[in-house]
């Protein structure tokens, strides 16, 4: 991998001694790499690269604490600007409530702290593999190894969810998903029909593990409801189960 090919990854981190050990690994792996330790300074610098003509960044490596803006109002902003560059965002194991605010903002995948430092590379490239297959994906082609014997699409109500390439088409216009939100949809989609537990999304889907307030993935499902259903405020598709989960229906 040359110096002008290898993917820029951008490290949005305040700790400065943890913050120069991801640099010279990421390096040591052949990443470019731009480095913010303010949060304000960071969004400003991921909003105006996507309206650059240079190459794109390839993923975002993103502490939910910082000074000025914080990890969850940067991802949150930069999904509602259409930004979706892949976000991995680094959480405090001790507030597994950080996990399910970065995944309700928008972020791909998560990574608490501490964390060992090659579960964390093999994690940024998982997240650039998906977006490389992503990328090169057409209705025709062999689905990439890691996805083969898994449906690429799923289709109900004048929709469809396109898994491979993180899109949801209605007649009339297309929402970009976070990894998150397909592999969510896609755990209900399986099991259409079926009551889903919090409890399950939250250890099958999100692997998070802690005694947590399951009630917090509330307003995630509130978000996906105004992508796949005709009237938001009376779902008909996915359903709330009260006291145990949601259950989808693609007939209802």
């Amino acid at each position: 991998m040359t110096e002008s090919t290898s993917p820029l990854i951008v490290l949005v981190e305040d700790e400065e001694h943890l913050a120069q050990g991801l640099l010279y690994n990421l390096q040591a792996e052949g990443y470019r790499t731009h480095h913010e330790c303010d949060g304000d300074a960071a969004l400003a610098y991921l909003l105006a690269s996507k309206e650059a003509e240079g190459e794109p960044i390839a993923a975002i490596v993103l502490d939910g604490m910082l000074p000025g803006a914080d990890g969850f109002t940067i991802v949150r902003a930069l999904r509602e600007a259409h930004h979706y560059t892949p976000v991995l965002m680094l959480t405090a194991r001790s507030r597994p409530e950080e996990v399910l605010e970065g995944i309700e903002a928008g972020a791909d995948d998560y990574l608490a702290k501490p964390f060992d430092l090659h579960i964390l590379l093999v994690r940024l490239k998982s997240l650039l593999r998906r977006t490389s297959w992503q990328n090169v994906a057409t209705p025709n082609t062999t689905s990439p190894p890691a996805l083969a014997g898994l449906s690429n699409e799923y289709a109900f109500n004048h929709r469809t969810i396109r898994f491979d390439t993180l899109e949801l088409v209605a007649p009339n216009r297309t929402t970009h998903l976070t990894l998150m939100e397909a592999d969510l949809l896609r755990y209900l989609t399986e099991r259409e029909g079926q009551i889903v537990s919090r409890k399950q999304i939250l250890e099958e889907v999100w692997r998070v593990h802690e005694d947590t307030d399951t009630r917090a993935i509330d307003n995630f499902i509130v978000r996906l409801r105004r992508y796949i259903e005709d009237d938001p405020s009376d779902p008909q598709h996915l359903v709330t189960v009260r006291g145990v989960g949601y259950r989808f229906l693609a007939n209802p």
